[in-house]
């Protein structure tokens, strides 16, 4: 008889320095991000180009794949995107980066999270959760293997999209829009099967 076990998440000391591993830092700890499927990794980038693309045209502000952001809550929170986009009222554009070791002490006006199949909604919730506290405009969740966006305004304040609509920008990225279509190819076009999700 098989069994399946779930693995809890791995706490490293935050002097581990491996660097090539993402994670996020949860009460002061070191959390490890379990890896993305490729197909949450290719729409996470397909996205960042299309969202960034944009905002240059437009002069609007900056978008990260997966960077490390400080969230200013009473708990101690690092959070990593999938995608995330600071608009320049946020972060000058004049203003520098700062360093690849640390977190982004910016306030993202809009955050996207890709689903992969070892993502835990619990987990998933309880970002979400944290990015409205924080002060975050939106939430994108992305669903690949379902084809569907649920765009969050609020907790409350929920559109579930389909590969049929558009995902618009809304008043955080104005005149953006992306048919889904273009995000969530069809099987036929690129091979890829709800199964393969």
């Amino acid at each position: 008889m098989n069994s399946a076990t779930v693995q809890a998440p791995v706490i490293a000391p935050l002097s581990s320095g491996d660097d090539d591993e993402l994670y996020e830092i949860i009460d002061g700890q070191r959390i490890e991000l379990p890896p993305m499927s490729v197909h949450a990794a290719w729409i996470a980038s397909q996205l960042t180009s299309y969202i960034g693309l944009y905002v240059r045209t437009q002069n609007l502000g900056r978008v990260l794949c997966q960077g490390l952001f400080h969230l200013p809550l009473l708990v101690d929170r690092n959070r990593r995107p999938d995608v995330a986009f600071v608009s320049y009222a946020g972060w000058a554009k004049n203003r520098p980066i700062p360093p690849l070791d640390d977190a982004w002490n910016v306030l993202p006006n809009l955050v996207v999270e890709v689903v992969s199949p070892t993502d835990r909604a619990e987990d998933l919730m309880e970002k979400v959760a944290e990015y409205f506290v924080a002060g975050v405009t939106v939430v994108w969740v992305i669903y690949p293997k379902c084809q569907q966006v649920h765009v969050y305004e609020s907790l409350t304040d929920v559109r579930g999209l389909t590969r049929a609509d558009d995902l618009d920008g809304g008043t955080v990225l104005p005149g953006f829009r992306l048919p889904l279509t273009e995000l969530f190819l069809d099987a036929a076009d690129n091979g890829v099967t709800l199964d393969d999700a």
